[in-house]
């Protein structure tokens, strides 16, 4: 009886494990775990100072209007301003290319001509870049850079044109404007810029075109606090992995932060910030504007305006990028390179960052000086044997910044300052010469 019955029961066990492991597997391919969706990691979003646009980084540091019997011109930031204010609606087109070279001598009769305003820069700025300042509605805009721009305008039409030079290489670009009012434009503009100072041309001998003003000028020498900004916070924003850095402190008045990638150097005395990130090195070539782009970004990504800053310079084959401190529309120069940010960018990200961590705080006191007039410097420079008069291209207001560590103060003493050979240099009326400043 068992026997006739053992092998019935054994297929009967072997279809049921058969069947228990089928709705196993098929439990396990259709099973879905109840799980918590992941949320995504939290980014530190590392603000030190603020983030500017391009327009408040590319400013004319001079303005100079040539009517047909007189000569104006300022420095001063609410005039200029108020003439960028009224360039804010205008737009540029029908872009020309004026293909023969300029020599010192031709850009100096360009900038004589009457019926027309001059803006100062400090550094060769892409007109690429500036388009998103003074918008140009053709199609392609080369890849050009100018450290001046004039605006002439024809009195009985009320009609304006734009021509953005290059003095080192004697280039221009030339375009038409279409203000938004034409008259607006013109009374704000050209019949506004009457009551500025008075300006004369200075120089005349040299091929080297020189406005300054003919009346003695009127500065405040100011008196700031000290504001100390964390380097930790820049350690924040610069390294990858802020957790991962090291502290360590190399003498009385020098620290470092570093990792396995990149090292920052702080100077507890200067206030003065060197970060390095070798393997961003890059030799590539870059166009201007996409450099510009890159180096406005990357310090917009932290905030790193800290104070009124400018661009200033610029020299693409080395990646290299600066921006000078101003003081109520001045350029504010140091001796050792303290009012400056300088910044190499590399392979898609920063490759060395030269920077303050000080920033002015409330101002102490206001003490008001008196410069002699620019004829008067120029005619000081003119007589002195040192070096070739000529050779000097151009002349203007600025401050001389001193550090008083002891008071924590930052002290802005007025001053005139002449660039020659690509470098600022302030006017010492009692010396024959002056004093190189700031890092080129």
């Amino acid at each position: 009886m068992g026997l006739k019955y053992i092998e019935p029961i054994k297929s009967i066990i072997l279809l049921l494990l058969v069947l228990l492991s089928a709705t196993f597997t098929f439990s396990i391919w259709t099973y879905t775990p109840r799980l918590d969706p992941i949320e995504p990691s939290s980014t530190v979003d590392i603000s030190i100072g603020e983030r500017k646009k391009v327009k408040d980084l590319i400013k004319p540091y001079k303005l100079v209007i040539k009517y047909e019997s007189t000569l104006r011109g300022t420095t001063d930031s609410s005039e200029i301003d108020g003439v960028l204010e009224e360039m804010s609606d205008w737009k540029v087109s029908q872009l020309v290319y004026h293909p023969n070279e300029m020599n010192k001598e031709q850009i100096k009769s360009f900038f004589q001509q009457p019926n027309q305003f001059t803006m100062y820069f400090q550094g060769q700025v892409p007109l690429q870049v500036y388009d998103d300042i003074l918008p140009i509605e053709d199609s392609y805009i080369p890849p050009f850079s100018f450290d001046r721009m004039v605006v002439k305008w024809n009195p009985k039409e009320v009609a304006f044109e734009v021509h953005f030079i290059n003095r080192e290489s004697g280039l221009r670009y030339s375009g038409k404007i279409t203000p938004k009012d034409p008259m607006d434009s013109y009374r704000e503009i050209v019949l506004g810029g009457e009551n500025f100072s008075r300006y004369a041309e200075v120089n005349v001998q040299e091929p080297t075109y020189i406005a300054v003003p003919v009346d003695p000028i009127h500065m405040d020498r100011s008196t700031y606090y000290q504001e100390e900004l964390s380097p930790t916070r820049f350690r924040d924003a610069l390294f990858n992995d802020p957790n991962a850095v090291r502290r360590s402190q190399v003498d009385a008045t020098h620290e470092e932060f570093g990792d396995d990638h990149a090292l920052l150097v702080v100077n507890t005395e200067s206030k003065m910030l060197n970060f390095v990130h070798p393997a961003a090195e890059s030799r590539e070539p870059t166009s201007p504007a996409d450099l510009l782009y890159d180096v406005i970004d990357s310090i917009n990504e932290h905030g790193g305006w800290t104070d009124t800053f400018r661009f200033s310079y610029i020299t693409p084959f080395s990646h290299y990028v600066k921006f000078q401190l101003f003081i109520n529309g001045y350029p504010v120069y140091s001796d050792t390179g303290t009012t400056e940010i300088a910044q190499y960018y590399g392979e898609s990200r920063v490759f060395r960052y030269i920077r303050p961590y000080y920033t002015l705080d409330v101002k102490i006191m206001d003490e008001e000086m008196t410069l002699p007039a620019g004829t008067e410097v120029a005619n000081s420079l003119s007589k002195s044997d040192k070096y070739d008069f000529g050779s000097i291209e151009d002349i203007t207001l600025g401050y001389m910044m001193r550090h008083d560590l002891e008071k924590r103060a930052l002290i802005m003493e007025p001053a005139w300052f002449y660039l020659m050979k690509g470098k600022w240099l302030r006017y010492l009326p009692d010396q024959s010469g002056g004093d190189h400043i700031g890092l080129e």
